[in-house]
């Protein structure tokens, strides 16, 4: 996608042909969506195709005008994903557009360096993947499995970076812009020291780049395997989620079956009771690690211009370290007597 931005740009006066041929011309919008998906779109994000590029126009202007030096790409794909994360509503749109660009000035050390390669590791290790084949619902299914992470290896939030990266992979898809995603999340065999790290801090960072700063639509959260300890965690977590989110959250423990009436069997692994055979996490990390190219390109021009500071584009909402750190002081207590 193209980096350029629009917003200090003016119309070239007679006789200055060489001025418009410096910028280049904004790739051409050309839908993908399948017949159903356009009425999908239509009747759940009230997406009208006869109006979307009016509509991805007039978040473009209210970019230049309001968030000059916001930095962002301005082509009418990647304004189209905040659009129909937020159900064409021009201001939520411009404020998710924001937060997104918040999210990423405010937390170098997991957005510092942040391409495929970088996080090879935590792809290896798989901690996380993508099944193959979508829901019935056309929804991809992100697995998340922390038990195969290792702390001492390397910290949180590499995890974090690699989660952030299939997210972006992910939404690329206009497919996915209209359906969503679903997570699978495993916590088999997480332990009392690994609970640990994601303490307040973390999770309402996390928390609030999938509800208020990435365009994804996340239909439902499956954990599995929970141990006692999930209590604890989810006590953590809970207090930063809309009802919505919190709405969508299914607990299933050991219970299989529980698990199949919302992912089917057909598309699960045999590890999850599946028949769609081994959990493979290769075709993933191939297809992540193959678009090397695509997210340096794209992430490169993501940058803050040089007359903003990220302070000032922060949105309402953040809670300063110490409040979490004594969150945190307070839900040690609810760990121990979970665990």
């Amino acid at each position: 996608m193209s980096g350029d931005s629009d917003c200090t740009r003016t119309s070239p006066s007679a006789g200055s042909p060489s001025d418009s041929e410096l910028l280049p011309d904004r790739p051409k919008y050309v839908c993908t969506l399948s017949p159903d998906l356009v009425t999908k779109a239509r009747e759940e994000l009230q997406e009208k195709p006869e109006w979307r590029l009016r509509d991805v126009q007039a978040l473009r202007d209210m970019v230049c005008k309001d968030y000059p030096s916001l930095g962002t790409c301005l082509d009418d794909a990647f304004l189209l994903r905040f659009l129909r994360a937020r159900k064409f509503d021009y201001d939520r749109a411009l404020q998710l557009l924001v937060n997104y660009h918040t999210c990423r000035r405010t937390w170098p050390e997991v957005f510092s360096n942040l391409k495929p390669s970088a996080i090879k590791p935590v792809l290896e290790s798989g901690f996380v993947t993508v099944l193959p084949h979508r829901d019935p619902q056309g929804r991809h299914v992100v697995c998340i499995r922390p038990d195969r992470w290792t702390p001492s290896n390397y910290p949180i939030t590499e995890n974090i970076r690699a989660i952030y990266l299939t997210l972006e992979k992910l939404i690329q898809s206009e497919e996915t812009q209209v359906n969503g995603i679903v997570i699978l999340a495993d916590y088999k065999g997480v332990s009392l020291s690994k609970a640990s790290h994601f303490g307040p801090f973390v999770a309402k960072k996390v928390i609030g780049i999938l509800q208020d700063g990435f365009p994804i639509r996340i239909k439902a959260v499956n954990i599995i395997n929970e141990p006692r300890i999930f209590k604890g965690i989810f006590a953590i977590i809970k207090p930063f989620l809309k009802e919505k989110i919190a709405n969508r959250f299914f607990l299933h423990g050991c219970d299989l079956n529980s698990l199949h009436q919302n992912i089917p069997p057909v598309i699960l692994p045999e590890e999850y009771g599946g028949t769609a055979g081994k959990l493979d996490i290769s075709a993933w990390n191939e297809l992540l690690l193959a678009s090397e190219d695509d997210f340096l390109h794209d992430l490169s021009e993501l940058v803050l211009q040089c007359d903003s500071s990220p302070h000032d584009l922060l949105v309402s909402g953040d809670a300063d370290e110490k409040q979490c750190d004594d969150s945190l002081r307070g839900m040690k207590p609810q760990l121990y007597y979970c665990y």
